[in-house]
């Protein structure tokens, strides 16, 4: 009868040691594991742990340089584009997407003591995203229109908060009611009024190729919604301070 001996433990082949798990995934588990979503326009910064945006940074920067690769470019070897990965993580994370892995700048709001009940508006504030389909610039100008309530915020706040919205991927119809929400959460308004023009180098760069065709749209809120009057006079300042700055 034939016996069977079983492998002692040195002759088993040894167990390879398994790394620590990529950084995105890390952070991808934690948001599902507490239910927030990660769309392309929504902000995670609040969901980063010490130190991962820098190790993001590194683990984007191999992925592009795979892509290169991947284009038959020549990386190793080609002066212009040796340290093109690199640049694109500290760009995609640290400005042109730094609306979805940075804070809110502090904006501080003030009582309204003067109880101000007249509508002003901000504008043009120069606003830059990129589409989510394609990942290419969206360009363009913003007004925002204020009937106060009980707090008020600095005009230069409008920017800052536009400017942190628009860093991210984008449609440009959801990126106009994400800044109205922050605003409102901001210096709850009696009325808010937003409209954005903008250009889409998806039509203007690639596809139809259309280089003068720009979007278009507006949101309106609370009193503006309720009251013709108000939103009309909106939308006359407006055309009183494009026609300013094109003359």
């Amino acid at each position: 009868m034939t016996s069977t001996i079983s492998p002692t433990p040195l002759d088993r082949a040894p167990t390879p040691e398994v790394g620590p798990a990529p950084v995105s995934l890390r952070i991808r588990e934690r948001l599902q594991h507490a239910g927030v979503s990660f769309f392309a326009n929504d902000n995670l910064a609040d969901h980063l742990h010490e130190g991962e945006l820098e190790q993001l940074e590194i683990e984007v920067a191999g992925k592009v340089r795979d892509m290169l690769r991947s284009l038959v470019i020549d990386i190793d070897n080609d002066h212009n584009t040796e340290e093109t990965a690199e640049r694109v993580a500290r760009m995609y994370l640290h400005e042109v997407f730094k609306g979805r892995y940075h804070k809110q700048p502090k904006i501080a709001s003030f009582p309204n003591v003067k109880k101000l009940d007249e509508i002003y508006t901000v504008g043009p504030i120069s606003v830059r995203s990129a589409c989510s389909h394609h990942l290419v610039p969206i360009l363009g100008s913003c007004w925002i229109g204020i009937k106060p309530g009980d707090r008020v915020i600095g005009l230069s706040k409008f920017a800052r908060v536009a400017d942190w919205v628009f860093s991210r991927p984008h449609i440009q119809e959801e990126a106009v009611m994400i800044l109205a929400d922050e605003i409102e959460r901001l210096c709850r308004p009696q009325g808010l009024a937003i409209l954005v023009k903008a250009q889409h180098y998806c039509m203007k760069w690639r596809g139809v190729k259309e280089p003068q065709t720009t979007m278009v749209n507006s949101v309106v809120r609370g009193d503006f919604r309720h009251d013709p009057s108000l939103k009309q006079e909106f939308f006359e300042l407006v055309r009183q301070q494009e026609s300013m700055f094109s003359s």
